[in-house]
């Protein structure tokens, strides 16, 4: 016997389909019709050390259902602002990936961007490593330029190593090469890292602006939104690993002393009032280093707060 079905089905989060957020799966992709469209890339073969992150989209896809009950969006009592309650979100499912073959996986991800693209839509990919920022990028060629701004705990600004171009090291030495690409914001760098300083030469050589964690909170967010061209078109790429381990250990290569959760969102809501965010990928959650879960969350509340924050309605405080 069912109860209550005559007003409408309860979907709690723990119900149905794992689509992000609950939003309506849409496998053609002909056809969107929407503000955001989302995209996974269960790609890893770019990792160096830990694989796992094929299991990224999946894993945020879940997490994500835990803010999903069903409102008329989200109300943040601190702003408020109901976010995401007019917001079109569609989910694509994933790039099809191809085992050990980076060129051809590379292309269907890009092709996937593209789509989204066409459509009108906001791309948010789901990762996958690092290098499928590299697609994503190259899909932006037909585009306005576009700012990139990077969270993450390394520069991934590797030009060549034993001939690999293509890697989870080598997403913004590819992104800075890009002539739609009018510069870098690149945040978080700390400690040992992926590149060497010939790597940090080059990346303020192509202009790129460098900035540590201690740096950032040394200076605040605000300082650091005001080293950002303004009223740019931003792509936002999320390392997760950009996030300090207390909080994410759920990556294929944690780095001590990284960000914490309110940091990067005061950022991010700042970022979006500087300009107009225009895509988002969010890479490297390996949730099978993480049993909590809570990588995958932080994660999917990320991306819900920024996508919120960028499709804003007028008015509220926005404090």
């Amino acid at each position: 016997m069912s109860h209550g079905y005559d007003t409408g089905r309860l979907n709690l989060p723990f119900v149905g389909i794992s689509t992000f957020a609950k939003a309506p799966y849409e496998p053609d992709w002909t056809k969107i019709n929407a503000d955001v469209a989302i995209l996974g890339a269960p790609f890893d073969f770019g990792t160096q050390w830990r694989a796992g992150a094929r299991f990224g989209p999946r894993s945020i896809r879940e997490a994500s259902t835990l803010f999903s009950f069903g409102h008329a969006g989200a109300y943040d009592h601190e702003d408020d602002v109901t976010y995401l309650a007019d917001t079109r979100i569609v989910d694509l499912g994933d790039a099809d990936i191809v085992h050990t073959d980076t060129l051809a996986s590379h292309a269907n991800i890009e092709a996937g961007v593209r789509a989204i693209l066409d459509s009108g839509a906001m791309p948010v990919v789901l990762g996958g490593d690092h290098s499928v920022n590299i697609p994503c990028i190259a899909a932006f060629s037909d585009q306005k330029p576009v700012h990139v701004v990077q969270i993450d705990a390394h520069l991934d600004f590797v030009d060549e190593r034993h001939g690999v171009r293509f890697g989870h090291g080598n997403p913004m030495r590819r992104a800075a090469e890009r002539s739609w690409v009018s510069g870098l914001s690149q945040i978080g760098m700390r400690n040992v890292s992926s590149t060497a300083k010939e790597g940090y030469d080059d990346a303020r050589r192509m202009g790129s602006d460098i900035v540590s964690v201690r740096q950032f909170r040394a200076m605040g967010a605000d300082a650091m939104l005001d080293r950002i061209p303004g009223g740019a078109r931003y792509y936002v790429t999320i390392d997760i690993d950009g996030f300090d381990p207390s909080i994410a250990p759920g990556t294929g290569t944690p780095s001590h002393g990284g960000f914490l959760y309110y940091e990067i969102l005061e950022f991010l809501d700042g970022l979006t009032r500087r300009g107009t965010v225009v895509g988002i990928d969010l890479v490297e959650v390996a949730p099978d280093y993480d049993h909590s879960g809570s990588t995958a969350t932080l994660a999917a509340q990320l991306l819900l707060n920024l996508i919120g924050r960028a499709f804003a309605p007028e008015g509220g405080q926005r404090n």
